[in-house]
């Protein structure tokens, strides 16, 4: 989460590099690092797709498309793990399965 506020607010801070959206280098290089780095730590996640494609529309790069992708994995990866922990509670018999 900290790399994608970090990300976010270089580009909405450090605007006058960035303007020019998909014809700016660096905001292409920032871009594609960061995807990378997020999809090396977290894993690849369809939220991350329309984040990279809105960061190369110009104006559209201020919105923090990156923190909300985040945000919204995170979000997910809580209610699947919610999920299994109350299937967990509902089946008592598949906590010991795997004792010898």
């Amino acid at each position: 989460m900290v790399l994608a506020i970090i990300a976010d607010a270089l580009q909405i801070v450090i605007f006058p590099v960035f303007v020019e959206g998909a014809m700016s280098p660096a905001d292409d290089v920032l871009d594609f690092g960061i995807a990378a780095l997020l999809v090396n730590l977290l894993g690849w996640h369809w939220e991350f797709l329309p984040s990279f494609l809105g960061k190369l529309v110009p104006g559209v790069d201020l919105v923090p498309l990156w923190t909300m992708a985040v945000a919204n994995v995170y979000r997910k990866s809580k209610q699947i793990a919610v999920a299994e922990e109350e299937n967990r509670e509902q089946h008592p018999a598949l906590k010991d399965s795997n004792r010898p």
